[in-house]
């Protein structure tokens, strides 16, 4: 007799366990639990259903929860180091064991599984562990709850000025529903926006309206990234302590900044570079002539070429140097009598000639084809052949042939010289 009335009060401490999850709508997640009551160090066993297919849960048991108004503490009032993993099968189902353990707040408790990856997702079922403290739940406990029915998703692109380091910006787009009792107004939400293995950064984002119990809303929340921001980021949503979604974000890279930063590097050495040679041009030292000013002959740099004589052309030599004289344009001379040309022509020669006392002829040295061939009148240039003249212009006719004394051949009686000009030896 004894042993019949411990199974069914066995039979009746089990049987709550299936009811101990509110009522959902069909195909919402749900988890239900082998016992009502456990002690730490035990373990119960948990069966989930109507999840995501494959979806990646975790399960803990929490304090100062209930199944209306979920972890309000967030994890940290979870024991977190005796939690399990689980994934669901293709029916969206799942079964684990799960060991008792003590929160690290006090009780009431439930055992809380949510979703790890993909759209956000959870559900409650109350668990009562024995030996632990209770203690009522805080003021204003029976607020509203908000539970996330859709994806979340990141609306907008970016502009112009982004890819020249603007802010990057875009709007978080997710439906929410509350399942408490209570309507919940204005809700805040905190939205965080985290680099790689960096902690998140928190804005707050209010919302305006007014949810009633059981109804649903579209939330639109702006996010925004520091100025020049790129690679992969991802915004994290939070309500009442509870991670509602997490929604990568890859930034594009603002190439504007960097094709500025390669002309900066460009053009700002190449304008200082001629920024210097301006004023080394400026402050670099004159010559004597520069202090009165640039005169005739001095170039814009300072230059100062020879002085070219008075008639001279100024044109360029044969040899492309600039400055040089420049042979006079001359008139015709008289052709009466041949020695007379010659003579005027070395006159004319000699007074191409700059002075001892002139400057130019002390730096300027006269080019061979300047130099005048001065040589004695009647002579020739060796290896070359003298016209002939006539009797009348050679002056050697027949009144004088008779008074020049034979082997005569020029002015000076008894010595007589070749073509050449050199006087034959031995006389």
């Amino acid at each position: 007799m004894k042993r019949c009335i411990a199974a069914l009060a066995a039979v009746l401490a089990v049987a709550p366990a299936a009811l101990a999850t509110p009522a959902r709508a069909a195909g919402e997640p749900a988890v239900a639990l082998s016992a009502a009551q456990a002690g730490a160090g035990g373990s119960i066993t948990v069966t989930g259903s109507g999840w995501r297919p494959g979806a990646l849960l975790t399960v803990l048991i929490c304090g100062e929860s209930t199944p209306d108004r979920g972890v309000t503490g967030g994890t940290d009032s979870c024991a977190n180091a005796d939690g399990r993993a689980v994934t669901t099968d293709a029916r969206g189902a799942f079964r684990q064991r799960l060991p008792v353990a003590e929160p690290p707040v006090p009780c009431p408790c439930v055992v809380h599984a949510a979703t790890v990856t993909g759209a956000g997702a959870e559900a409650d079922a109350a668990l009562r562990v024995a030996g632990h403290a209770v203690q009522p739940l805080p003021a204003g406990s029976a607020a509203g709850r908000l539970s996330l029915r859709t994806g979340t998703r990141l609306d907008g692109a970016d502009g112009l000025l982004t890819r020249f380091g603007a802010p990057p910006s875009r709007t978080l787009v997710f439906t929410v529903g509350n399942i408490g009792p209570s309507p919940v107004k204005d809700p805040v939400f905190r939205v965080g926006t985290s680099h790689g293995v960096f902690a998140p950064q928190w804005d707050e984002r209010q919302w305006r309206g007014t949810l009633a119990p059981g109804s649903t809303a579209r939330i639109t929340l702006p996010v925004d990234l520091a100025g020049g921001a790129h690679g992969a980021y991802t915004v994290t949503l939070e309500y009442g302590g509870r991670v509602l979604a997490e929604q990568p974000w890859n930034a594009g890279r603002p190439w504007g900044v960097t094709v500025f930063w390669i002309l900066l590097c460009v053009v700002v050495p190449s304008a200082a570079f001629r920024l210097g040679l301006a004023v080394v041009d400026r402050v670099r030292p004159r010559g004597p002539a520069s202090a009165r000013g640039p005169a005739s002959g001095t170039a814009a740099d300072g230059r100062t070429d020879p002085p070219v004589p008075d008639g001279s052309t100024g044109l360029p030599a044969p040899d492309g140097r600039t400055g040089l004289p420049a042979p006079e344009v001359r008139t015709p001379l008289p052709t009466s009598d041949r020695r007379t040309r010659l003579s005027e022509f070395v006159r004319h020669l000699q007074g191409l000639r700059p002075s001892p006392s002139d400057p130019a002829s002390r730096t300027t040295t006269a080019l061979p084809w300047f130099t005048p061939d001065v040589r004695r009148r009647g002579t020739a240039e060796p290896g070359t052949e003298t016209e002939p003249r006539t009797e009348t212009e050679s002056g050697t006719g027949p009144t004088q042939r008779a008074a020049a004394p034979q082997g005569c051949g020029g002015s000076r009686p008894g010595v007589r010289e070749d073509v050449s000009g050199r006087r034959p030896s031995g006389t």
